[in-house]
């Protein structure tokens, strides 16, 4: 087992920080990259990018290694929501019957706004499933899954609850059905492994500024399964464009070989930094044993709640398997328990109307401060804190 938590190479925030599935914290490394890039927009100029052409590609490998993918079919780019209409631009084929959508009624919002936006232009629709609870049946969406439907969109670990879901099996059950299997990997990147090639997975998008640490607004990603790297991409652009023409200014788009070629913009570099200092992190250690030590942590938070804090409910499923990274407790006065926790230095997360979501990040969260965050709620509930909370001023996307 390597050296975690690694919590001396992060700058963390005051207090007890369990919001890393909203925003990682700062690490030193992610820091330096930063500072490097800017030097060499300072000292250099234009000419500065001879070194930065070809920085996204170089992360490749890394991210590659996270989600269980080769470096080709991996780019880091856009953000979720832009990576999403590409993939929906260059894969989703509707035609005759088989044009709907299937994805889950607790997905993002984000996620769901882009996927509608789609269905809506051809006259099809959005078949969204577990309307009615936070975990959902995997048999539910299998049984949605019918020769009338294109793509099957679903999280890796859904934002609210923290629940896992099998990405192998729902991707098989999509290509039964004769439908593709896209997958939103921001809440399971960097917190737990993956195998988008070996199960099969089409496509795939995340954020990095979550588990991954790359900072606020960095860029996300984008997976394109080998199978379909002769197709090109929906939204061409000029970062897209094969490296070795690029600068020939051709009037015809000719893609890189790979996911490299499903850019678009040109990259901000200092935001690319950013990443580039994050990834060092996870050469560190492997992804196997952050997954291993996260299911300690979050089973010590979930036995921990049982035991002092009846009063929540917890939501998360208890089995290692079906469990990302995150815990989600359900009570009334969620939203006053959150600021009452940030008011004592604890930052936690509250999703309307009931769930308070709490991560205990393998990279640089402890056993002492779940024991933290425990007794202080316990504190809170029992002097009635949560009731009449302080305002809360922070600003949680």
């Amino acid at each position: 087992m390597s050296g975690l938590p690694l919590r001396e190479a992060f700058l963390l925030p005051t207090g007890v920080y369990f919001d890393g599935n909203s925003l990682g914290p700062l690490s030193w490394a992610a820091h330096a990259a930063v500072e490097r890039r800017m030097r060499q927009w300072h000292h250099h100029g234009v000419a500065a990018w001879d070194e930065w052409i070809g920085l996204a590609e170089r992360l490749a490998p890394a991210l590659a290694r996270l989600v269980g993918a080769t470096a080709d079919e991996v780019i880091p780019t856009g953000g979720i929501t832009v990576n999403l209409h590409a993939v929906l631009a260059g894969l989703y084929r509707p035609a005759g019957r088989r044009r709907h959508i299937v994805a889950l009624a607790h997905e993002f919002p984000s996620d769901l706004y882009a996927l509608r936006s789609w269905t809506e232009r051809h006259d099809a629709e959005l078949r969204l499933v577990g309307s009615g609870d936070e975990i959902v049946d995997e048999a539910q969406i299998e049984a949605a899954l019918d020769d009338e439907v294109a793509l099957a969109w679903l999280p890796v670990v859904t934002y609210r609850a923290g629940q896992r879901l099998d990405v192998a099996r729902l991707t098989r059950a999509a290509h039964g059905a004769g439908a593709l299997a896209g997958w939103d990997a921001a809440h399971s990147i960097g917190a737990v492994p993956h195998a988008f090639h070996d199960d099969g997975a089409d496509v795939a998008v995340w954020c990095s500024y979550k588990y991954l640490n790359a900072g606020p607004g960095a860029p996300g990603g984008l997976f394109l399964h080998r199978r379909h790297h002769g197709r090109p991409p929906g939204l061409p652009g000029w970062w897209g464009h094969e490296r070795a023409s690029q600068f020939e200014m051709r009037p015809d788009f000719t893609p890189e070989p790979g996911a490299a070629g499903w850019q678009m913009g040109t990259p901000s570099i200092l935001a690319l930094a950013g990443l580039e200092g994050a990834l060092a992190m996870f050469e560190e250690v492997r992804i196997d044993e952050v997954r291993e030590r996260s299911l300690r942590l979050t089973r010590r938070l979930i036995d921990a709640v049982d035991r002092a804090l009846p009063e929540l409910q917890v939501v998360t499923p208890r089995d290692d398997e079906r469990r990302g990274g995150h815990v989600a407790l359900r009570h009334e006065h969620a939203g006053g328990l959150s600021r009452a926790l940030r008011a004592r230095d604890v930052v936690a997360d509250f999703r309307r109307p009931d769930l308070l979501r709490l991560a205990p990040v393998a990279l640089y969260n402890d056993e002492d401060e779940i024991d933290t965050v425990v007794r202080t709620l316990r504190d809170i509930v029992d002097e009635g804190a949560h009731l009449h909370p302080a305002p809360d001023t922070a600003a949680v996307p």
